[in-house]
């Protein structure tokens, strides 16, 4: 038992601090809840340098839940900026290494690894049940992806970005004030846009360039994501809509606000969600069109024109302009390599004819959800023509985590239920 010598006469008496609990020194901090870490449900994006801090960090803590998504394998230059890594790693999935790491770090914890993409792997079903996202890639492409999901699920998400002893923190929350795309520049789209002149890159062209960086800035940046995630959870004050940047070299830290576009892109929020009792790899369009028309009595069931506006593109055939040839594809636009792009005949690269809507009496209907790229656990927009609906694959839903049970099981004063998004608060 330690006395706290700066109590006041009538306080509750002496501070005890019990060395059997794990988190006793947390919950000295005044305004710290045990229960809403123990509730939060939070997806980690990137399992590099700047991901293992987080994840670090995270685990540390008690977070209830820790979902990692990432493709890409351990490489022995990541071993000198990885708090997580080890030699024995070499050649293995970095989210499986880093979750089984972070477990032996603090069992408390639900982590789940996602071997995959954020851009095409993880439905927005999935995102809806966090309660924050935290972003640690390193390109633009896949912060504006994360962005727009975000927004669509109204999920606040906290963003990182580092290179040489330099780095930025910026935290955004939806539905009001800026976002990510608000702030983004004419080089910015720029940029992204080079990887949609030729949509066929490989996923090794996309990422083929190095950012310099050092184990220091991953390890301020990380904290400083994990520290914004902790005052959301928490409901205090947050620097939101705003960019937290470091100098490394003049040790000199400034914030800068954005202004939020009203034409931007990205501000688009799905409402009243209908849950169908479906599952992207056995469900067709078909099928998801027929369920609506007994459902979804707000839409025109006489009308000839209901479509699935699909988010990501999907390839109808390959076109060479040069001899004249087509071939049929149909498959998600993400799956085609460059290898695959390029014409049998003359060598050249093919035109891609793709589409983003599927009609309901198109040939394209009969396919299943998944093989028309959306994954598993996703939100589809369906429209009439006029109106337009949003449905959950709510069979896709994974089993509930301990997280969930906790955040169920909390007293009704506790507002840090998984049911709902973390409350931002303007610093």
């Amino acid at each position: 038992m330690i006395t706290n010598p700066n109590s006041p006469p009538d306080s509750d008496g002496p501070m005890v601090i019990d060395d059997s609990d794990r988190y006793s020194r947390l919950k000295l901090i005044a305004w710290w809840e045990q229960e809403k870490i123990a509730a939060a449900r939070i997806l980690v994006v990137g399992a590099g340098a700047l991901g293992n801090e987080v994840i670090k960090n995270l685990a540390l803590m008690g977070i209830g839940e820790i979902n990692i998504i990432d493709f890409d394998e351990v490489q022995e230059s990541n071993l000198s900026r990885s708090v997580l890594f080890r030699a024995s790693h070499e050649g293995q999935a970095k989210a499986l290494v880093a979750a089984e790491m972070a477990r032996d770090l603090n069992p408390d914890c639900d982590i789940n690894p996602i071997v995959g993409d954020v851009l095409t792997d993880i439905g927005l079903g999935f995102v809806a049940d966090m309660n924050l996202v935290i972003c640690c890639v390193d390109n633009r492409e896949a912060r504006l992806w994360i962005n727009r999901m975000c927004w669509k699920t109204n999920r606040p998400w906290i963003d990182g970005g580092i290179q040489e002893i330099n780095g930025v923190a910026k935290v955004f929350c939806p539905p009001l004030g800026a976002c990510y795309e608000c702030a983004m520049t004419e080089n910015d789209y720029r940029l992204i846009s080079l990887r949609y002149s030729c949509p066929l890159l490989r996923k090794e062209d996309i990422q083929q360039g190095k950012v310099p960086t050092a184990p220091t800035i991953a390890s301020i940046i990380g904290g400083l994501q994990v520290q914004e995630a902790l005052k959301l959870i928490h409901e205090l004050p947050t620097a939101e809509g705003s960019a937290l940047v470091f100098n490394g070299l003049a040790n000199n830290f400034y914030q800068t606000r954005y202004p939020r576009r009203p034409n931007c892109l990205s501000h688009e929020t799905y409402e009243e969600i209908i849950d169908l009792p479906l599952m992207s790899k056995t469900a067709t369009a078909e099928e998801l069109f027929r369920q609506l028309k007994q459902t979804a009595s707000c839409l025109d069931q006489n009308s000839k024109s209901w479509q699935i506006l699909l988010d990501r593109d999907f390839l109808i055939s390959l076109n060479c302009r040069d001899c004249g040839i087509e071939r049929q594809e149909q498959t998600p636009l993400s799956q085609v390599t460059a290898e695959k792009g390029v014409c049998h005949q003359c060598a050249e690269v093919c035109h891609p004819f793709t589409t983003s809507e599927i009609e309901c009496n198109s040939e394209l209907a009969q396919k299943t959800l998944f093989e028309l790229g959306i994954p598993e656990y996703d939100i589809i927009k369906v429209s009439d023509g006029q109106q337009t609906i949003f449905v959950k694959l709510q069979n896709d839903s994974p089993q509930p985590s301990r997280s969930a049970a906790k955040a169920s099981n909390l007293q009704s004063d506790c507002e840090g239920s998984t049911d709902a998004p973390v409350q931002c608060k303007e610093g």
